[in-house]
């Protein structure tokens, strides 16, 4: 099955939009090793960043892009795209430390 990657290559010019392919079994999503491979294919040299699983970062300091941010996964019909709002506030609203009983 296809999925199609949306995703913004920011470079010093300013954000560029991209999509790439990558084929993936039915009913499942892509994981973070196929899309380093499609960059890798892209010959973008990334590395997924430690904070974001969805932010990408050059392995070469010289390069001339800062990050690539994946922005939705297309499926066709079924799509996953982000809430940026949605996860800041849920991340607002859980604890930061363990909680005890």
């Amino acid at each position: 099955m296809e999925c199609i990657v949306h995703f913004t290559v920011m470079n010093e010019e300013g954000p560029k939009k991209l999509r790439g392919l990558i084929f993936v079994d039915k009913g499942k999503l892509p994981d973070s090793s196929q899309i380093l491979e499609m960059f890798h294919d892209m010959e973008y040299k990334v590395a997924q960043d430690t904070d974001d699983e969805l932010v990408f970062r050059p392995v070469d300091a010289g390069e001339k892009y800062k990050y690539i941010r994946v922005n939705e996964l297309d499926m066709g019909k079924d799509k996953y795209t982000e809430d940026r709002n949605l996860k800041s506030i849920v991340t607002n609203l859980l604890p930061k430390g363990p909680t005890g009983l």
